[in-house]
């Protein structure tokens, strides 16, 4: 048995015993035999009440953080580039098979969907558990209150305990440098949809609780509670406080406003910060030991991107395509590696000091190791801004990033034929995998699959995407070797315009800048090795300190004054002690490795290559004259344009004659969702489906 594999299976233990927790919690057995024997040996004077949900909820996820990254960081190390040997994956292949195909889901697998029922059949088990205990034995919070009233107060409770679990998972999809993610195959892209159906369903949960306990209130002429913040107990205030912040975020994050105003979207969610801090302050400091790895490996993800967003990335020059798209090239350091598909969070602070927007990157870091490319769509007012400052010959364009994020390995080279199918500006995420292909057919005995690109446009200036296939110093002609075949539709135009009508690519570049500098990791080329030390220092420095304060300052105000310690304090001490811990351990290493990347940084020298001057639309145009290059001439071959129609894409994928088809589609929902229905409708076994969207 090899280390990884003893690796994958104390993580499993791990994930189980901490689920079985979950699933024991609510029961009589968790509340009248275990809770007595783990408080009397856990909560300690010197984590009080806290020392059992400590143990029990907060040290498995954050032990399977930490030795995760280590996990990452080995398999990083001992992965053999390109195997295909996935026999394993492909008899499981019917898992990820898309089951459901709906609007408000979007597209969900068999795999998906049998971990969603789990989890409502958590939620539902947890639910009439908690009733079933607490009718067993109703407290009358008033005199004369009747047994109903009593019954229906406890509903409303539980469901705001219901409304906890979910919490406990709602900022794992969010975490984008999570070392969890990876362990089970996600990235924070593809599971964004789990962020967005967890917090749907809280909402309703906390929606209904705090409505539940107004109606009591009224009922029982206790409506002065809502105005309490308790010294003993839970603060209402607090409560109420979190549910109208929650639910300006909720409304403003449907998906209409967030396709069309994105703004409002974006900045109303930054609310999360106080929706936070209000939601602990009345759960208490035992609830929140119970949801604290979420949100503890949040903060240390979101203070790392921090901390990489303060250094200005070294922009090199930017691409103006015809159809007005923008691909930017950055500097990057050689040793940052990332996989096909990856986004970058770019920010650009003369348009907006506060607004990050993900673009699909679209080099090869085995292409082109010094350099980094995303490619920006020309659509809301931010890129239209941006269009115009790179367009009105600036010099200089200060940029900062964040990431890059994506999948921990090249999947895709699995497969025997890749059909790769997109729409508009959804070819972005296929151009890095193009490109990756063409680099890898290079090398010796090593099998790519063969690759059909269909691109729908709607017009034909859009055809000039297809040059970022190429990178901007050129490649190897070798994409006849790689088996390319690229199917473009130009839906809107019957044929192609003359020459004269043809725009030229325009190319600019930027002087370099002392203060700029390449982009690199975080945390450097061990990125995973130092994020573990990250979790494990701030971790164990958070319980050092919390059981320092509590034991000699909290403890002996208890029991010396003879008053109560006050019931929002503990939480507070709680909050501030994480953010310290995870500041000053983050900015150590952070500030360790920054003296590695200004010295790499210094070796970096920016070479101004020659780019190409005209756009694919004129090679179309004159195919049958010589052209600038080989590689562009390979390219053309390569390519058939059908004016005035739409892909056919059931006849397209029901064509593919391999074993073994590789689907992804990126582009419009309407295209995602008609793909995923041909590939599950169980009239060709060989297609495997995957979607890539970015929408938020």
């Amino acid at each position: 048995m090899g280390s990884m594999t003893v690796f994958r299976l104390i993580f499993l233990v791990m994930f189980l015993g901490w689920l079985m927790i979950w699933v024991i919690l609510p029961t009589k057995l968790y509340k009248n035999a275990w809770t007595p024997k783990l408080n009397g040996k856990l909560n300690s004077t010197y984590f009080e009440g806290q020392g059992t949900n400590l143990l029990l909820f907060s040290f498995p996820v954050m032990f399977i953080a930490a030795f995760g990254c280590v996990y990452l960081h080995l398999q990083k190390k001992l992965r053999k580039p390109n195997s295909r040997s996935v026999v394993t994956s492909n008899r499981l292949s019917f898992l990820r098979r898309p089951a459901l195909v709906m609007a408000p889901l979007g597209i969900v697998t068999a795999m998906e969907l049998a971990f969603v029922a789990m989890f409502i059949a958590l939620l539902i088990w947890s639910l009439a558990n908690y009733l079933y205990v607490s009718f067993g034995h109703l407290h009358m919070h008033k005199q004369g209150e009747k047994v109903w009233q009593a019954k229906f107060r406890s509903v409303s409770l539980r469901l705001g305990y219901i409304g906890n679990i979910c919490w406990a998972f709602l900022f794992f999809p969010v975490t984008r440098g999570s070392s969890i993610l990876p362990l089970v195959g996600l990235t924070s892209e593809s599971s964004i949809k789990y962020h967005i159906w967890l917090g749907h369903l809280s909402m309703i949960l906390f929606a209904a609780h705090t409505v539940g306990f107004i109606i009591y209130w009224a009922m029982t002429n206790q409506m002065a509670l809502m105005l309490e913040w308790s010294k003993t107990y839970v603060s209402n205030v607090a409560g109420e406080i979190a549910t109208v912040l929650a639910l300006a975020m909720w409304v403003t994050s449907s998906y209409r406003i967030r396709r069309e105003m994105f703004e409002v979207f974006f900045y109303t969610h930054q609310l999360y910060i106080l929706y936070v801090v209000f939601y602990v302050l009345h759960v208490g400091a035992a609830y929140f030991c119970m949801i604290l790895p979420g949100i503890f490996l949040f903060i240390v993800d979101r203070y790392l991107r921090f901390l990489q967003s303060q250094r200005r990335a070294r922009l090199d020059s930017a691409r103006l395509l015809p159809c007005g798209s923008i691909e930017l090239t950055f500097s990057k350091s050689p040793g940052l590696y990332y996989n096909p598909t990856s986004i970058l969070f770019v920010n650009v602070p003369s348009i907006s000091k506060l607004q990050w927007h993900p673009f699909t990157i679209t080099s090869s870091c085995n292409l082109e190791q010094d350099k980094l490319s995303v490619v920006v769509k020309r659509l809301g007012s931010w890129s239209q801004k941006l269009y115009r400052q790179i367009s009105s010959s600036v010099d200089r364009l200060e940029v900062s990033v964040e990431g890059p994020y994506g999948p921990t390995s090249s999947h895709f080279l699995r497969h025997e034929l890749l059909v790769l199918v997109s729409g508009g500006s959804g070819i972005t995420p296929f151009i890095s995998i193009i490109r990756e292909i063409i680099v890898e057919s290079t090398k010796q005995n090593c099998q790519v699959p063969r690759v059909l690109l269909v691109c729908a446009f709607k017009n034909s200036a859009d055809l000039a995407i297809l040059d970022l296939l190429l990178p901007v110093n050129g490649t190897p002609s070798n994409i006849p070797q790689m088996q390319l075949q690229i199917e473009a539709y130009i839906t809107r135009e019957g044929e192609l315009p003359t020459e004269d009508n043809l725009k030229l690519l325009q190319t600019i570049w930027f002087k370099s800048n002392q203060l700029d500098s390449p982009i690199n990791a975080s945390l450097g080329n061990n990125n995973w090795l130092w994020l573990g030390a990250i979790i494990v220092s701030s971790f164990v420095m958070f319980l050092l300190i919390l059981g320092i304060v509590t034991r000699y300052y909290i403890y002996p105000f208890d029991h010396s004054t003879g008053d109560t310690y006050h019931y929002s304090y503990y939480v507070l001490w709680d909050m501030f002690l994480l953010c310290a811990c995870i500041f000053i351990a983050s900015s150590a290493v952070f500030l360790f490795r920054k003296k590695e990347h200004a010295m790499e940084g210094k070796q970096i020298q920016n070479l101004e290559v020659p780019a190409p001057t005209t756009s694919p639309g004129s090679w179309f145009q004159n195919a049958n004259r010589e052209l600038e290059s080989q590689p562009h001439q390979s390219l053309v071959q390569v390519t058939k344009v059908h004016f005035g129609a739409r892909p056919d894409l059931k006849r397209i994928l029901f064509d593919c004659k391999a074993s073994d088809v590789g689907v992804l589609a990126c582009g419009p929902r309407k295209m995602r969702h008609e793909i995923a229905e041909i590939c599950s409708s169980g009239l060709a076994d060989n297609l495997h489906f995957e979607s890539i969207s970015f929408n938020w």
